[in-house]
């Protein structure tokens, strides 16, 4: 003799199945702000490790110093108004703080492009942007901060040869570099905590630490 499901029991496989599916897909599903993250400290390893393959000293150009490996994130006219950043090496010969084409680094993934979401040389709807990097329209990213022991002109880290992160400020500019490397290295704050910058979208906030000294990039 067959054994059938009764319709009592066939209904609470059912109800049990949506339970399930409520708590397991939202888990699985898209999360914006986790996706921007993920991205945002790839791309601060990546700055990282051009600063250190990419040694800019030179001892015939007493300005080589102005010539780092920064990563940039602002909100412009070049980016719609919308977060984004880049990834660029100031010229020593006109250093500006502001990318155009030929200080902007490239698309690993796809050399036709540049890494960039947008800024003045290289607008968000240039194709050679690179639209994942414009994080306010990607991933709806409304808010990019700096915590105030790397915050100083503006949003910005470097590094040098060595993978060391510098916060923003005139060593970029001028050369006030030279009188003192350390003095321009990102220091823990007075309260032992690295250099947090926190992104926020309608999903919430996400903190990314950039410790001091070995420029380590990690999601808190």
């Amino acid at each position: 003799m067959k054994k059938a499901f009764t319709m009592l029991e066939l209904v609470f496989v059912i109800v049990v199945i949506g339970i399930l599916a409520a708590v397991v897909i939202p888990r699985i599903g898209s999360n914006k702000l986790q996706e921007a993250s993920i991205q945002v400290v790839s791309h601060i390893r990546y700055t990282q490790h051009l600063a250190m393959v990419d040694d800019r000293f030179n001892t015939a150009d007493s300005e080589w110093y102005k010539d780092r490996w920064q990563i940039f994130f602002a909100r412009t006219e070049g980016s719609n108004y919308e977060w984004a950043y880049s990834i660029f090496s100031d010229n020593a010969g006109a250093s500006t703080g502001n990318p155009d084409i030929s200080e902007t680094a490239k698309n690993p993934l796809n050399t036709s492009k540049y890494l960039t979401g947008g800024y003045s040389a290289i607008p968000y709807d240039d194709s050679r942007a690179t639209f994942e990097l414009n994080i306010g329209r990607k991933y709806g990213i409304t808010n990019v901060d700096f915590s105030a022991n790397c915050k100083v002109n503006g949003l910005r880290i470097a590094f040098d040869h060595l993978g060391r992160p510098l916060y923003d400020g005139p060593h970029l500019l001028d050369d006030s570099y030279r009188d003192g490397v350390s003095s321009r290295l990102i220091q823990f704050d007075a309260g032992g905590d690295p250099c947090i910058i926190t992104m926020t979208s309608n999903e919430g906030t996400v903190e990314i630490a950039v410790e001091p000294e070995t420029g380590y990039a990690r999601i808190l």
